[in-house]
Protein backbone atom coordinates (compact mmCIF):
# COMPACT_ATOMS: atom_id res chain seq x y z
CA UNK A 1 0.00 0.00 0.00
CA UNK A 2 1.37 3.39 -1.00
CA UNK A 3 1.58 5.74 2.01
CA UNK A 4 -0.12 9.14 1.87
CA UNK A 5 2.12 12.16 1.34
CA UNK A 6 2.26 14.89 3.98
CA UNK A 7 4.20 18.13 3.60
CA UNK A 8 5.79 20.22 6.33
CA UNK A 9 6.78 23.85 5.70
CA UNK A 10 8.98 24.84 8.62
CA UNK A 11 12.44 25.59 9.95
CA UNK A 12 15.29 23.19 10.63
CA UNK A 13 16.21 22.35 14.23
CA UNK A 14 19.82 21.17 14.40
CA UNK A 15 19.04 19.46 17.71
CA UNK A 16 16.26 17.57 15.90
CA UNK A 17 13.70 17.90 18.69
CA UNK A 18 11.37 20.29 16.88
CA UNK A 19 10.84 21.82 13.45
CA UNK A 20 11.22 19.89 10.20
CA UNK A 21 13.07 17.06 11.94
CA UNK A 22 10.32 16.43 14.50
CA UNK A 23 7.62 16.68 11.83
CA UNK A 24 9.26 14.04 9.64
CA UNK A 25 9.63 11.72 12.63
CA UNK A 26 5.93 12.07 13.41
CA UNK A 27 4.91 11.43 9.81
CA UNK A 28 7.05 8.28 9.70
CA UNK A 29 5.77 7.06 13.07
CA UNK A 30 2.17 7.39 11.91
CA UNK A 31 2.63 5.75 8.52
CA UNK A 32 2.78 8.77 6.22
CA UNK A 33 5.46 9.74 3.69
CA UNK A 34 6.92 13.06 4.78
CA UNK A 35 8.12 15.79 2.43
CA UNK A 36 9.53 19.16 3.45
CA UNK A 37 10.02 22.79 2.52
CA UNK A 38 12.68 24.55 4.57
CA UNK A 39 11.96 28.14 5.66
CA UNK A 40 14.98 28.72 7.91
CA UNK A 41 18.09 27.03 9.27
CA UNK A 42 18.63 27.36 13.00
CA UNK A 43 21.64 26.59 15.16
CA UNK A 44 20.11 25.20 18.34
CA UNK A 45 20.25 22.47 20.93
CA UNK A 46 18.10 21.53 23.92
CA UNK A 47 19.21 24.67 25.79
CA UNK A 48 19.04 27.52 23.31
CA UNK A 49 18.66 28.86 19.79
CA UNK A 50 22.02 30.38 18.89
CA UNK A 51 21.39 31.60 15.36
CA UNK A 52 18.66 31.75 12.72
CA UNK A 53 19.37 31.95 8.98
CA UNK A 54 16.19 32.58 6.96
CA UNK A 55 15.58 31.02 3.56
CA UNK A 56 14.43 33.47 0.88
CA UNK A 57 10.80 33.56 -0.21
CA UNK A 58 11.96 32.69 -3.73
CA UNK A 59 13.65 29.51 -2.52
CA UNK A 60 10.65 28.58 -0.39
CA UNK A 61 8.42 28.94 -3.46
CA UNK A 62 10.81 26.85 -5.56
CA UNK A 63 10.79 24.08 -2.96
CA UNK A 64 6.99 24.15 -2.71
CA UNK A 65 6.47 23.78 -6.44
CA UNK A 66 9.13 21.09 -6.76
CA UNK A 67 7.38 19.00 -4.12
CA UNK A 68 3.72 19.49 -4.98
CA UNK A 69 4.20 18.99 -8.72
CA UNK A 70 5.68 15.51 -8.22
CA UNK A 71 4.53 14.45 -4.75
CA UNK A 72 1.15 16.12 -4.19
CA UNK A 73 0.37 16.09 -0.47
CA UNK A 74 -2.93 15.06 1.05
CA UNK A 75 -2.25 17.34 4.02
CA UNK A 76 0.18 20.13 4.85
CA UNK A 77 1.40 21.69 8.08
CA UNK A 78 3.30 24.91 8.57
CA UNK A 79 5.57 25.78 11.45
CA UNK A 80 8.21 28.49 11.66
CA UNK A 81 7.78 30.92 8.75
CA UNK A 82 10.12 33.65 9.94
CA UNK A 83 9.03 36.72 8.02
CA UNK A 84 6.14 38.23 6.11
CA UNK A 85 7.65 37.56 2.68
CA UNK A 86 7.87 33.81 3.30
CA UNK A 87 4.39 33.82 4.83
CA UNK A 88 3.06 35.62 1.75
CA UNK A 89 4.65 33.01 -0.52
CA UNK A 90 3.10 30.17 1.49
CA UNK A 91 -0.25 31.96 1.62
CA UNK A 92 -0.11 32.37 -2.14
CA UNK A 93 0.38 28.62 -2.55
CA UNK A 94 -2.57 28.00 -0.23
CA UNK A 95 -4.71 30.47 -2.18
CA UNK A 96 -3.84 28.58 -5.37
CA UNK A 97 -5.08 25.33 -3.86
CA UNK A 98 -1.66 23.71 -3.50
CA UNK A 99 -1.86 23.13 0.27
CA UNK A 100 -4.85 20.88 1.08
CA UNK A 101 -5.94 20.18 4.65
CA UNK A 102 -3.68 22.95 5.89
CA UNK A 103 -2.67 22.83 9.56
CA UNK A 104 -1.08 26.09 10.74
CA UNK A 105 1.11 25.91 13.83
CA UNK A 106 1.81 29.61 14.47
CA UNK A 107 5.35 29.22 15.80
CA UNK A 108 6.41 32.48 17.43
CA UNK A 109 8.72 31.45 20.30
CA UNK A 110 10.83 28.33 20.82
CA UNK A 111 10.68 26.18 23.96
CA UNK A 112 13.93 27.83 25.07
CA UNK A 113 12.41 31.29 24.65
CA UNK A 114 13.91 32.45 21.34
CA UNK A 115 11.63 34.44 19.05
CA UNK A 116 11.16 32.57 15.76
CA UNK A 117 8.34 34.42 14.04
CA UNK A 118 6.21 37.53 13.87
CA UNK A 119 2.46 37.86 14.32
CA UNK A 120 2.00 39.65 11.01
CA UNK A 121 3.42 36.69 9.11
CA UNK A 122 1.09 34.25 10.84
CA UNK A 123 -1.97 36.41 10.19
CA UNK A 124 -1.36 36.16 6.44
CA UNK A 125 -1.83 32.40 6.55
CA UNK A 126 -4.65 31.88 9.04
CA UNK A 127 -7.50 32.56 6.56
CA UNK A 128 -6.40 29.52 4.54
CA UNK A 129 -6.06 27.12 7.47
CA UNK A 130 -8.31 24.14 8.03
CA UNK A 131 -6.83 23.86 11.54
CA UNK A 132 -4.76 26.31 13.59
CA UNK A 133 -2.92 25.10 16.70
CA UNK A 134 -1.60 28.04 18.75
CA UNK A 135 -0.50 27.56 22.32
CA UNK A 136 -1.71 30.03 24.94
CA UNK A 137 1.18 32.44 24.40
CA UNK A 138 0.77 32.40 20.62
CA UNK A 139 -2.98 32.91 20.88
CA UNK A 140 -2.35 35.83 23.24
CA UNK A 141 0.15 37.39 20.83
CA UNK A 142 -2.23 37.11 17.88
CA UNK A 143 -5.23 38.45 19.81
CA UNK A 144 -3.33 41.07 21.79
CA UNK A 145 -4.60 39.98 25.20
CA UNK A 146 -3.77 37.48 27.91
CA UNK A 147 -4.95 33.86 27.56
CA UNK A 148 -4.61 31.80 30.73
CA UNK A 149 -7.19 29.30 32.01
CA UNK A 150 -9.54 26.99 30.09
CA UNK A 151 -12.34 29.56 29.84
CA UNK A 152 -10.03 32.13 28.25
CA UNK A 153 -8.56 29.44 25.99
CA UNK A 154 -12.04 28.50 24.82
CA UNK A 155 -12.91 32.12 24.08
CA UNK A 156 -9.59 32.62 22.27
CA UNK A 157 -10.24 29.54 20.12
CA UNK A 158 -13.66 30.87 19.18
CA UNK A 159 -12.29 34.33 18.38
CA UNK A 160 -9.46 32.96 16.24
CA UNK A 161 -11.85 30.67 14.38
CA UNK A 162 -13.94 33.70 13.47
CA UNK A 163 -10.87 35.03 11.63
CA UNK A 164 -10.61 32.23 9.10
CA UNK A 165 -9.55 28.76 10.31
CA UNK A 166 -12.41 26.25 10.32
CA UNK A 167 -11.03 24.66 13.50
CA UNK A 168 -8.78 26.14 16.18
CA UNK A 169 -7.04 24.27 19.00
CA UNK A 170 -5.56 26.47 21.72
CA UNK A 171 -3.17 24.20 23.58
CA UNK A 172 -2.47 24.50 27.29
CA UNK A 173 0.16 21.84 27.78
CA UNK A 174 2.89 24.49 27.83
CA UNK A 175 1.91 25.46 31.40
CA UNK A 176 4.49 24.31 33.94
CA UNK A 177 4.01 23.81 37.66
CA UNK A 178 4.88 27.46 38.34
CA UNK A 179 2.86 28.79 35.42
CA UNK A 180 -0.32 29.54 37.37
CA UNK A 181 -0.58 31.33 40.66
CA UNK A 182 -3.04 28.85 42.13
CA UNK A 183 -1.64 25.39 41.71
CA UNK A 184 0.26 25.44 38.40
CA UNK A 185 -0.73 22.69 35.98
CA UNK A 186 -3.02 21.11 38.58
CA UNK A 187 -5.26 24.19 38.36
CA UNK A 188 -5.88 23.26 34.72
CA UNK A 189 -6.98 19.74 35.66
CA UNK A 190 -4.00 18.37 33.74
CA UNK A 191 -2.95 19.21 30.19
CA UNK A 192 -6.00 20.94 28.68
CA UNK A 193 -6.57 22.05 25.08
CA UNK A 194 -9.59 23.97 23.77
CA UNK A 195 -10.90 22.89 20.35
CA UNK A 196 -13.35 25.17 18.56
CA UNK A 197 -15.27 23.33 15.84
CA UNK A 198 -17.25 26.34 14.67
CA UNK A 199 -20.38 25.30 16.56
CA UNK A 200 -18.97 24.34 19.94
CA UNK A 201 -15.85 24.30 22.07
CA UNK A 202 -14.52 20.99 23.35
CA UNK A 203 -12.02 20.76 26.18
CA UNK A 204 -9.52 17.97 25.62
CA UNK A 205 -7.93 16.76 28.85
CA UNK A 206 -5.06 14.37 29.51
CA UNK A 207 -3.00 13.84 32.66
CA UNK A 208 -0.06 16.18 33.13
CA UNK A 209 3.30 14.50 32.34
CA UNK A 210 6.05 15.73 34.71
CA UNK A 211 9.19 15.93 32.56
CA UNK A 212 11.71 18.46 31.29
CA UNK A 213 11.63 16.74 27.88
CA UNK A 214 9.04 18.89 26.14
CA UNK A 215 10.96 20.21 23.14
CA UNK A 216 8.86 19.96 20.01
CA UNK A 217 5.48 19.22 21.59
CA UNK A 218 3.68 21.84 19.50
CA UNK A 219 5.39 20.76 16.28
CA UNK A 220 4.62 17.12 16.98
CA UNK A 221 0.98 17.85 17.82
CA UNK A 222 0.31 19.74 14.60
CA UNK A 223 2.29 17.20 12.55
CA UNK A 224 0.22 14.36 14.00
CA UNK A 225 -2.98 16.19 13.07
CA UNK A 226 -1.76 16.61 9.49
CA UNK A 227 -0.72 12.95 9.25
CA UNK A 228 -4.08 11.72 10.51
CA UNK A 229 -5.93 14.04 8.09
CA UNK A 230 -3.89 12.52 5.26
CA UNK A 231 -4.87 9.08 6.51
CA UNK A 232 -8.55 9.99 6.31
CA UNK A 233 -9.53 11.20 9.79
CA UNK A 234 -12.05 13.96 10.29
CA UNK A 235 -10.59 16.97 12.13
CA UNK A 236 -11.98 16.26 15.63
CA UNK A 237 -10.71 12.66 15.46
CA UNK A 238 -7.32 13.80 14.15
CA UNK A 239 -6.99 16.32 16.99
CA UNK A 240 -7.95 13.76 19.65
CA UNK A 241 -5.49 11.24 18.19
CA UNK A 242 -2.72 13.85 18.09
CA UNK A 243 -3.24 14.77 21.73
CA UNK A 244 -3.05 11.14 22.75
CA UNK A 245 0.04 10.60 20.56
CA UNK A 246 1.89 13.53 22.14
CA UNK A 247 0.92 12.34 25.62
CA UNK A 248 2.47 8.94 24.90
CA UNK A 249 5.55 10.58 23.36
CA UNK A 250 6.00 12.66 26.53
CA UNK A 251 5.53 9.63 28.76
CA UNK A 252 8.05 7.62 26.78
CA UNK A 253 10.71 10.32 27.00
CA UNK A 254 9.99 11.58 30.51
CA UNK A 255 13.20 10.14 32.03
CA UNK A 256 15.47 10.50 28.99
CA UNK A 257 18.76 12.35 29.40
CA UNK A 258 19.30 13.73 25.90
CA UNK A 259 20.87 17.15 26.31
CA UNK A 260 20.85 19.32 29.41
CA UNK A 261 17.83 21.48 28.55
CA UNK A 262 14.39 20.66 27.22
CA UNK A 263 14.91 17.27 25.61
CA UNK A 264 12.99 15.68 22.72
CA UNK A 265 9.96 13.39 22.71
CA UNK A 266 9.76 9.63 22.16
CA UNK A 267 8.18 9.86 18.70
CA UNK A 268 8.59 6.18 17.86
CA UNK A 269 7.59 4.61 21.17
CA UNK A 270 11.12 3.35 21.82
CA UNK A 271 10.49 3.24 25.56
CA UNK A 272 7.67 0.74 25.09
CA UNK A 273 4.09 0.46 26.27
CA UNK A 274 5.12 0.16 29.92
CA UNK A 275 6.63 3.64 29.80
CA UNK A 276 3.36 4.94 28.37
CA UNK A 277 1.17 3.79 31.20
CA UNK A 278 0.83 0.22 29.95
CA UNK A 279 -0.92 1.17 26.71
CA UNK A 280 0.38 0.19 23.33
CA UNK A 281 -0.35 3.46 21.59
CA UNK A 282 -2.68 6.39 21.12
CA UNK A 283 -6.34 5.96 20.39
CA UNK A 284 -8.55 8.65 18.96
CA UNK A 285 -11.54 9.97 20.79
CA UNK A 286 -10.24 9.71 24.36
CA UNK A 287 -9.72 12.40 26.92
CA UNK A 288 -12.23 14.94 25.65
CA UNK A 289 -15.19 16.79 27.03
CA UNK A 290 -17.55 19.02 25.11
CA UNK A 291 -18.85 22.33 26.39
CA UNK A 292 -21.16 24.57 24.38
CA UNK A 293 -20.23 28.19 25.04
Amino acid sequence: MTPPVVLTVAGSDSGAGAGIQADLKVFAALGAYGTSVLTAVTAQNTREVRAVFPVSAEMVTAQLHAVVEDLPPLAVKTGMLGDAEVAAAVAGAARDGLLPNLVVDPVLVSTSGARLGVVGAIERLLPYALVATPNRAEAAAILGRAVSGPDEMAEAARQLAAGGPRYVVVTGGDVDDSGLAAGGAEAFGGAVDALCTGTEVRLLRRPWVPTRNTHGTGCSFSAAIAARLALGDQVPDAVAFAKEYVTHALLGARTWSLGSGHGPLDHFGWSGAAAAGGRSGPSSGSGSSSTRR
